[in-house]
């Protein structure tokens, strides 16, 4: 394939822009807008939208977008998920500026181009019931029946319209279709809903209306409103385009947007169903819309992914035609990738297990330096305590270790991560249980950094904390919360509640960190060493309690001695 030159678009969607800009065809500059439902949270999903409307407004001179919530379903709809969806947009990154704006801005303009279409006699009022007008749809393979009502006259549909507005009828007594076409083979196009009654207090106009618009009429006409010349959507509202052209053509709007479609984004191991996030939420099954093993971008945060990491992301795996899904693990080397630059290295031991060097002075206490960050030398150094009485990782030492083992052991060095080398003498059991309390070593003094032995090798090294100074932690490690790769599309009949992961979590409350973290503030970044990235929990962590949340592990170099174990 022929490499695209430095200033090409990098997808279809870019392309096409550029072409409009470059033959005027809308004689303005790019209008994209961001259009969340204020109906639940924002996950990852919505952050590829979220970069490619943003990002499209950013790359072309006097570019903007807007932010407009489609707030037509009151029912649904919640100031909370306002507020989180303005915190995620601009968590992540990006601007709208003084353009926020909402679709029920434009309900007194909607109900005028709803009676501009009835006066045009391409809308009526339908009094069918929900069920009847399903069965007068017809089928993918039939044609829809139209509506006994479908020819009352325009003086009756202005009336009734306007006493639909007036509250005189019940919900459901009569909606306002558009007259199209009941033989289409676009079944959007079957003289489509464009107002419903429904008696439901909104979070902006409160009892201002009795009936509200379907997103199908309201989102073509907020999109000409706002001059907006790309309306960027997912694939499910491609066969919905011919309708959006429809409403447009037929209300003579100055403005005719162009709708163009996208994949949506779909990641293995998790779901991007709101109605199923939500049913995990409100069934208990994560702790809540923040819950770090959900997709939703207030989980991710707390989690400890970036924003910057996500936004790379979204940038790498492109814009596409088609529906596909990518591994989750791509998204994993991204937050390694960003981390690894940023996150501050320290010492942490989470399965604790007691070790005495035998030799080393009682009361002695040095003060070591360790480095910060590798990647980043202006980052520094710091000091770390050490004394005679440590912890290490239970599963760093084996009383009985299998064949390329080459962390302690009976009779086996190993170095101690900025210290010294260390020599197992003794194994330390409870008489009842058998089981290890500690470890006794011997350490070489002249091995320290800066030691005639400094460079005497040994083939394992450990990290460790001063049991003295260390401080306590709860630490949460996360896994996939499904075990499936496509919890929402199983073949064999079961519901994706089944697949859930029992072990998605595992809490771990006796871990012991390096005192430096004591200082730890909330959604701060660290790589625990040898053990992955963490980041200090925005929610739980509090004066006097560390909880940190694994973001992600570190590549697994011991696996081949867990498989031989």
């Amino acid at each position: 394939m022929e490499e695209l030159k430095a200033d090409s678009p990098k997808d279809f969607i870019r392309t096409i822009v550029a072409h409009d800009v470059e033959t005027k065809k809308f004689d303005a500059e790019v209008r994209t807008r961001f259009p969340p439902e204020p109906n639940g949270y924002l996950h990852i999903g919505h952050a590829k939208s979220m970069c490619l409307n943003f990002g499209v407004a950013e790359e072309f001179p006097g570019g903007l977008c807007n932010l407009r919530f489609d707030d037509t379903n009151p029912t649904k709809e919640n100031v909370e998920y306002v507020a989180s969806i303005q915190a995620d947009v601009q968590w992540l990154g990006f601007d709208w500026g003084s353009r926020l704006y909402y679709a029920s801005d434009y309900f007194e303009r909607l109900y005028d181009y709803a009676v501009f279409l009835i006066k045009q006699g391409q809308a009526y009022v339908d009094s069918l019931n929900a069920d009847q007008i399903r069965e007068h749809r017809g089928t993918l393979t039939e044609p829809g029946t139209p509506s006994p009502f479908r020819t009352r006259s325009i003086e009756e549909n202005l009336d009734l319209f306007a006493r639909m507005r007036a509250g005189e009828f019940p919900d459901g007594a009569h909606v306002l279709r558009a007259k199209i076409d009941m033989a289409s083979p676009n079944i959007n196009l079957r003289d489509p809903i464009l107002y419903r009654i429904r008696r439901a207090h909104h979070h902006r106009t409160g009892d201002a209306w009795c009936m509200y618009p379907n997103y199908d009429f309201a989102h073509p006409l907020s999109d000409s409103i706002e001059s907006i010349t790309h309306s960027l959507c997912t694939l499910e509202f491609e066969d919905h385009r011919p309708l959006y052209d429809w409403v447009l053509n037929a209300c003579q709007v100055e403005r005719h947007s162009q709708q163009i479609e996208f994949a949506r984004l779909n990641l293995t191991y998790t779901l991007m169903s709101k109605r199923k996030l939500l049913e995990l939420v409100e069934e208990g099954h994560v702790s809540g819309w923040d819950d770090p093993r959900l997709p939703t971008l207030m989980g991710l945060r707390r989690r400890g992914y970036t924003p910057e990491s996500i936004r790379a992301f979204c940038d790498h795996i492109g814009v596409a035609k088609r529906d596909s899904t990518t591994e989750m693990k791509l998204l994993e080397h991204f937050i390694r990738e960003d981390l690894n630059r940023r996150a501050m290295r320290v010492m942490a031991v989470l399965r604790p297990l007691r070790l005495v060097i035998e030799n080393y002075p009682e009361g002695q206490v040095e003060e070591l330096m360790a480095v910060n960050n590798p990647e980043d030398p202006t980052m520094g150094k710091r000091t770390v305590p050490f004394s005679r009485v440590l912890y290490i990782e239970q599963d760093d030492f084996r009383e009985d270790p299998p064949k390329k083992f080459f962390r302690l052991a009976p009779g086996q060095e190993v170095r101690l991560r900025y210290a010294y080398i260390i020599k197992c003498t003794q194994v330390i059991k409870d008489s009842a249980t058998g089981e290890i309390q500690e470890v006794h070593c011997t350490y070489d003094p002249e091995t320290r950094s800066g030691g005639p032995q400094a460079s005497r090798k040994v083939k394992g090294t450990l990290h460790w904390v001063s049991a003295e100074h260390a401080i306590q932690a709860e630490v949460r490690l996360y896994d996939h919360l499904f075990l499936v790769p496509d919890p929402g599309n199983d073949k064999g009949g079961k519901d994706y509640r089944d697949h859930l992961n029992p072990h998605s979590m595992e809490r771990l409350s006796q871990c012991y960190v390096e005192p430096s973290l004591g200082q730890a503030k909330a959604d701060q970044h660290f790589q625990f060493e040898r053990q992955g990235y963490f980041c200090a929990d925005s929610v739980d962590s509090s004066e006097g309690r560390l909880v940190f949340n694994r973001t992600v592990a570190l590549r697994d170099s011991w696996s081949k001695i867990e498989k031989e174990k």
